[in-house]
C-alpha cells in the first residue's frame, strides 16, 4: 500500500475516540454509556457526538433503557462494524507494514 492507497483508511473509524470505542467494544458484547465514557476519559457530550457517528455510519448499535429508574445506554458493536474494523485493521497494517 502507497500513499496514494490512503483513501481505504476509514475515516468514520479513525479519529482517536472513535477507534478507541471500536477497539473497546471489539473485545465486549456490549459496554454502558459510563464505562466507555470511563475507559476513554472521555467527556459526555464528547463521546455521545462520537458514538452518534459510529451508529449513523452502522458500525455500533446504540440500546437505551432504565434499570432502578435510572436511564441506562448500552453501545455493541454491530456486524457491519466488526467487517469495518477489521478491514481498517488490515489497512493500517498494510500501509504500516509496506504491504499490497
Amino acid at each position: 500500500m502507497g500513499l496514494a492507497d490512503l483513501g481505504r483508511i476509514d475515516d468514520v473509524i479513525h479519529g482517536r475516540m472513535r477507534l478507541g470505542i471500536m477497539v473497546y467494544l471489539a473485545d465486549v458484547d456490549a459496554a454502558d454509556f459510563t464505562e466507555l465514557k470511563t475507559v476513554l476519559e472521555a467527556t459526555q457530550g464528547n463521546l455521545s457526538v462520537h458514538l452518534k457517528k459510529l451508529e449513523e455510519a452502522g458500525y455500533v448499535a446504540i440500546a437505551k433503557s432504565f434499570v432502578n429508574n435510572k436511564p441506562l445506554t448500552r453501545v455493541s458493536i454491530t456486524q457491519a462494524g466488526r467487517r469495518a474494523f477489521a478491514a481498517y485493521l488490515e489497512a493500517i497494517g498494510a500501509l504500516i507494514g509496506g504491504k499490497d
